[in-house]
């Protein structure tokens, strides 16, 4: 249109806002758009609402598509169009109520050429035809849907180790690392970034199964599909996502022919046999809703429920285990009032951008005066990961680096190290190269911490608007720090383990899973292990990992912790040994003339009676 970008046309993304009151035509995420619905329920400043991207089913969309079911009604003369595959096609004409359905076909034949049988290990069967396609010298650039992020790292050093040593007559790999659900430039060499869609050497591009609808190159002649992917399950039993490797859907399938639309001798090699996407394939992809903790969902919807939309039918129903559990976890974080709506504290928590826990926490940190350094957490804890995943034979010197930065109070307070540090030598750059150079020598990801530095500024930004306090800075001094774990207990009290053996097995204090802290964390490098710690997150997969503990004691544990919460945990040894903390008066009881006990009713045992009905 040959206009200014953030004028007529912008864009609207997860902490980054390029628009201005005269754009007319706006690209932004799902999620991006229900939060503006938050002020603005009927969508009133748009005319045409477009969504792409429909049959990837994430919870946002979800919710967009039920509310949009209810705002046509109300605004007939607002357009919707949906694009998604032919498969789920029929499923939306029929949920909308019989719209008009364009469909459009692809104009060249791909051919899908399949194995005979399931490989023996599909990862090395996936390189090897890399290797095969680039030394027929055909032309064109080839894709590689491979499981997991993990794989895809893998499989970049790989070619680049086998690059070195091959024939220069068939040319030269360039492997490109996509990952979809995070930033992808961060994962482009500095000199490679902006001249790799020029080079004439063959790229390879490297992704997963979120990649599809990320890969906009033209002259993609192969796509080599491995037919698994890994998802992430939310487990409502332990609280915490476990990977789950299985085939991708039919649709997924289909998908993938769709890169080479453009393509009239493409070709797609699936590295298993025709009959096994009849077999073991899903026609669908299973929806998020009913596979993800859906407590920011409820919460978001608590705050629609405020707007006057208090109907949302989904499309696919939530799992109704996962909604129990997040009311319930908004109740104990003090979201909820008596009757269920949103509180207060609830209605200030919608406002930011975050998990409700850590929504609560910066809340709490208001309390505690230590808004800044919990300012500078909470954007830590929501960027990509700061540290470089680099090759194993580098350990040592990453070691080294990282040790610059640890703080002995534990992985959250380190994340504060690392931020401030980085502002400060922005301050003595010169330019952008210095400072990537400064992470790329301390091993820590420039992106990520830019990322930070922008999430950082628009959670000021909320504060100020909703004139909520902001401290000075205070990092480093004792009681900083112990207010800062008050804050944390406030928001994550849910989320504390005990180490059982004195070997740094963790115990949850939910449950009985034991988990291992990520090698990440710095009492990893260290000789001392804390036995009571408090973390940010947990998963499941190959090794259960905690990520970003820091240690707590249990007597600070039982002064935050709600009673009814505390209350409703299964019977342990860890709870028997936290009860021996507790104060004396909870739960209160008192003497009968004959002598006999008995617990006085009081707001404890009717939160705890509320919190069971819920």
């Amino acid at each position: 249109m040959d206009v200014n970008i953030g004028h007529e046309v912008g864009y609207i993304v997860p902490f980054e806002n390029c628009c201005t009151s005269e754009t007319i035509l706006r690209y932004c995420t799902d999620e991006m758009l229900l939060r503006e619905m938050m002020s603005s329920p009927l969508l009133s400043s748009y005319g045409v609402v477009i969504i792409d991207d429909v049959c990837e089913k994430s919870v946002s969309t979800d919710v967009l598509l039920s509310f949009l079911k209810v705002i046509v009604v109300s605004r007939p003369e607002l357009k919707v169009v949906i694009i998604t595959s032919p498969a789920l096609s029929g499923t939306l004409v029929s949920y909308y109520g019989n719209v008009p359905l364009i469909e459009a076909e692809n104009k060249h034949y791909v051919e899908a050429v399949y194995t005979p049988g399931i490989p023996r290990d599909y990862f090395l069967s996936a390189l090897r035809l890399v290797f095969e396609i680039h030394h027929t010298k055909e032309e064109g650039d080839i894709v590689v849907f491979l499981a997991c992020e993990e794989e895809i790292r893998k499989a970049y050093e790989h070619i680049k180790q086998e690059g070195l040593h091959m024939n220069p007559e068939v040319g030269e790999l360039v492997p490109i690392s996509l990952f979809p659900l995070q930033n992808f430039s961060e994962y482009l060499p500095y000199e490679e970034s902006d001249s790799y869609i020029k080079c004439p050497k063959r790229k390879v591009v490297l992704t997963t199964s979120l990649g599809e609808s990320l890969i906009w190159m033209r002259n993609i002649s192969f796509v080599i599909d491995v037919g698994l992917e890994k998802r992430k399950v939310y487990n409502t039993r332990i609280r915490a996502e476990s990977l789950v490797t299985q085939p991708i859907s039919n649709i997924r399938a289909e998908m993938r022919k769709h890169i080479l639309s453009s393509c009239a001798t493409g070709k797609l090699f699936c590295l298993y046999p025709e009959d096994f996407a009849q077999r073991e394939m899903k026609p669908f992809l299973t929806a998020k809703v009913e596979e993800c903790s859906l407590i920011s969902m409820v919460l978001f919807l608590k705050r629609m429920d405020i707007a006057g939309l208090a109907h949302c039918e989904f499309i696919n129903r939530p799992d109704p285990e996962s909604l129990m559990q997040a009311l319930e976890d908004l109740d104990y974080l003090a979201a909820l009032d008596n009757d269920g709506n949103l509180s207060e504290f609830g209605i200030i928590m919608s406002e930011f951008p975050l998990d409700p826990q850590l929504s609560k926490s910066i809340l709490a940190a208001c309390e505690f005066d230590c808004v800044d350094e919990m300012l500078t957490l909470a954007a830590m804890m929501t960027a990509p990961n700061c540290f470089l995943d680099l090759s194993a034979e580098l350990e040592e010197s990453i070691l080294t680096q990282k040790a610059k930065f640890l703080h002995s109070e534990g992985d959250h307070f380190t994340l504060i190290n690392i931020y401030n540090k980085y502002e400060q030598m922005k301050k003595t750059c010169a330019n952008q190269h210095d400072a990537e150079r400064w992470c790329q020598n301390h091993c820590l990801n420039f992106m990520a911490l830019e990322m930070a530095n922008v999430i950082r500024s628009e959670l000021l930004d909320i504060m100020r608007r909703l004139e909520l306090p902001v401290s000075e800075p205070a990092f480093g001094n004792k009681e900083n720090i112990l207010n800062l774990k008050k804050s944390l207990l406030s928001g994550y009290f849910m989320q504390v383990a005990r180490d059982v053996d004195g070997l740094g097995n963790y115990l949850m204090l939910t449950h009985k899973q034991v988990g291992q802290l990520h090698p990440d964390s710095g009492y990893c490098n260290g000789t001392k292990v804390p036995e009571w710690i408090l973390f940010h997150e947990f998963s499941v997969s190959e090794r259960s990992c905690i990520r970003i503990a820091s240690e707590i004691s249990p007597s600070m544990f039982m002064d935050f912790v709600p009673p009814y919460y505390f209350s409703n945990l299964p019977s342990s040894e860890t709870k028997e040994l936290l009860q021996q903390k507790q104060i004396p008066t909870i739960p209160s009881f008192q003497q009968h003339k004959e002598g006999d006990y008995v617990q006085t009713t009081n707001a404890q045992s009717t939160a705890e009676q509320r919190c069971i009905v819920q």
